[in-house]
Parts: structure tokens; sequence; C-alpha cells
């Protein structure tokens, strides 16, 4: 069965930097996109902010089973109603992918409920993503680490809750480690937050980072029917077993509840 996948980049830096156009002439997302689409039974496609419904309208979004969200410089601008869209697929199963600095995006730190902060530095050291959980679909296919000869620094403490998983730890040549690698389970979909990617380096081009991808999106495809909240109004004579109405309410049987 294909999965579909959609691959939203901010495409700022691309626009504005010259290091990072030379290295992504064509954007991280194509970048991002074109890995994928090397895996038998994946269609992915790219969008970007500047795109209308800044590229995440309700029609591409329902037929998206997985979404891939890398942003940095313009969090901001993202709207509040693509935001709103994009937490109702994830309830209701799609799978969102969160690459580097996306942990201060929107849509994530909504649906995780904390500031998502962390340690940081931009000195081009090396890092390991030790692979901590060897068992899991996400880091099949790879050794006992992805070494990256060039990152950004990310250091604990990461405000995130705890995740449902770990799945890498990463160690810097400053010293410092980071959990990498995290999933979590919000309403019928799976999200995975994912480090590498600082975009004044080529790691979207490593094979092992995109190996990561790839079994990324598998895992976080849908699974199941699609949960729709509803929260409706059950009438007394609607219940399973019998129900005798006592006492009085603030609702007539149907009647919609406040939200």
């Amino acid at each position: 069965m294909t999965i579909n996948v959609t691959v939203w980049g901010e495409n700022v830096h691309e626009q504005t930097n010259e290091v990072v156009a030379r290295i992504y002439p064509d954007g991280m997302h194509n970048c991002i996109t074109e890995g994928l689409n090397e895996a038998e039974g994946l269609n992915a496609r790219a969008v970007t902010l500047q795109d209308p419904e800044q590229g995440l309208s309700e029609e591409t979004l329902e037929n998206t089973d997985v979404l891939l969200w890398w942003g940095h410089a313009a969090h901001g601008d993202v709207l509040e109603e693509t935001v709103d869209r994009v937490q109702a697929r994830v309830l209701q199963g799609m799978g969102l992918i969160v690459l580097h600095s996306g942990h201060y995006a929107k849509i994530f730190k909504r649906l995780m409920g904390t500031t998502c902060s962390l340690k940081w530095r931009e000195a081009g050291e090396r890092e390991r993503l030790w692979v901590v959980n060897p068992g899991h679909p996400i880091v099949q296919g790879l050794g006992d680490y992805i070494e990256l000869p060039h990152t950004e620094m990310y250091g604990e403490p990461f405000a995130v809750p705890n995740p449902d998983e770990v799945i890498f730890i990463s160690a810097f040549e400053g010293g410092e480690v980071f959990r990498s690698g995290l999933t979590y389970k919000r309403g019928n979909g799976k999200i995975f937050y994912f480090r590498p990617g600082h975009e004044t380096y080529p790691i979207y081009y490593n094979e092992q980072v995109k190996t990561v991808l790839k079994n990324a999106v598998k895992w976080a495809r849908p699974e199941g029917s699609r949960w729709i909240d509803s929260s409706p109004n059950i009438p007394a004579d609607q219940a399973p077993n019998p129900v005798e109405i006592k006492g009085e309410g603030l609702h007539k049987p149907g009647e919609e509840g406040f939200k």
C-alpha cells in the first residue's frame, strides 16, 4: 500500500542565506522529498510556507498519511488556523515527523504542551547519534550509531514531556548530550521528533539520515480507522442499557454541549 507523504518546509533560509542556497539549491524540502521517494511504496511531495494556505490546505492534509515538518526562522508566520488543521489530522491518525529546529514549531509546542526549549551551539562539531532502541522499526538498517562530522549542537535539558520511546541519544564533540529521537502518541496519530538537520550542513544527503526518515514514515503511517473527535451528547433512550432520567439538566436530549 502506498504511503502518501507531504514534506513541509518554510523555505526561508534557502532564499536569504547563500550558504544554505549553495548546499540545497532546490530547497531542503525538495532534498528530503527526493530521498523519501527512493523508497518503494512512498509517494512524497513538497509544499512550503509560501504556497496557498501555507501549503497545508484541508485537501492536502486529507490526502496526507504522514507529514514531515521543517521550520526555523518563520515559526511565527505559521497561522493558527494552519496549526488547527494539522492538529486535527494528527489526532485523527496522520503521522507527524518534526525535524531539527521544528522543536519550536507551533504545532509541536501545542502537541507537547511545553516550551520545547533546549541549549544550542553553532560550531560545526561532530555528532554521534547512538541507537538506544535497536529493535525499533525506525533504526532498522543502521549500525550502533550515526556519525555526522559537522552539526549544530543541541543540549539537554530538552523541555518536552517524557516520550513514549527514546530512539537516539546524541553525543557531541563539546561534551553535551541530547535525546535526538523521541516518539509520542497524540490521539490516533504517531509523532517522531528527529534532531539532525541544521541548514548550513548537508545532513539530508546523508544515507543513514535518509534511512531514518524512510523508516520513520513507514512507522508513523496511520493504522486502523480514522478517529473523529465529535463529543456527541447521547440521549438516554439511545444508551446501550436502559437509563431512567433522574433530575434536571442543562441540555436537552441531543443538544450540543459547551466547548
